[in-house]
C-alpha cells in the first residue's frame, strides 16, 4: 500500500444524497499539493477498477530498415 492509498478517515463524514451543499468550497480551502494526490489517487483507483492493472507508458517499437 503506498502513501497514496492511504486515506484520511477524519475527512470523511456521511451526508445524505439530497444534501444541497457540494464540495467545492472545502476543495478551495485545501492545498494544491492535497488535492493533487487526490486526484492521483483516484485515477490510479480507476485504473486499477478499469483496467486491473497499474496505469504506465507502453512500449513502443519502431523497425526501420538499415540498407
Amino acid at each position: 500500500m503506498t502513501e497514496l492509498d492511504k486515506v484520511d478517515r477524519r475527512a470523511i463524514r456521511k451526508v445524505k444524497i439530497g444534501d444541497p451543499k457540494n464540495d467545492f468550497e472545502f476543495w478551495q480551502q485545501q492545498p494544491f499539493q492535497d488535492r493533487l494526490r487526490t486526484l492521483e489517487s483516484i485515477r490510479q483507483e480507476y485504473h486499477r477498477w478499469k483496467y486491473d492493472s497499474e496505469p504506465g507508458f507502453q512500449r513502443v517499437y519502431t523497425i526501420t530498415k538499415r540498407t
